[in-house]
């Protein structure tokens, strides 16, 4: 299983947050990952590619959201991508309650739980190119609980 990987390519539309959200936890459930380990990528998926959506590209759903999972041993790699217009300042869009949309009522906490629920978070961003948004997390396989 080492080196396993997937690649997903969708619309910009809300609509798709979900798919997305069950088709990574599908495919790191080989891992055999606890409900929380689930529960928590599930999360940082949703949140990863809403911002795509909503900041990334205004709700425009011609634009396209990636997100490639790898699992290398009990490591899972998560990245989601867009070509959108990037982010203007990523410190302060890591600050916790900070969003550029306040009228959408955004928590402004995506960054913060993406941060508290994965073991890395990193960003790269350029303006009017788009962002990338690169998680790890290690997963305690069920199986290493009970033995």
């Amino acid at each position: 299983m080492e080196g396993n990987f997937m690649s997903l390519k969708f619309a910009s539309k809300s609509e798709n947050e979900s798919f997305a959200r069950v088709t990574v936890a599908a495919f790191i459930s080989q891992l055999d990952p606890t409900l929380d380990e689930l529960t928590d990528i599930k999360t940082v998926v949703s949140e990863a590619v809403t911002n795509a959506i909503i900041h990334g590209y205004d709700n425009n759903p011609e634009g396209i959201v990636t997100i490639t999972a790898r699992l290398e041993g009990d490591t899972v790699h998560l990245t989601v991508e867009d070509q959108g217009r990037g982010i203007e300042d990523v410190e302060q869009a890591r600050q916790p309650l900070y969003t550029s949309k306040p009228e959408l009522e955004r928590s402004g906490m995506g960054f913060t739980i993406m941060e508290n629920f994965m073991d890395e978070v990193e960003v790269e961003t350029a303006r009017g190119k788009g962002t990338k948004i690169i998680m790890r997390k290690r997963i305690e396989s069920k199986k290493a609980l009970f033995n």
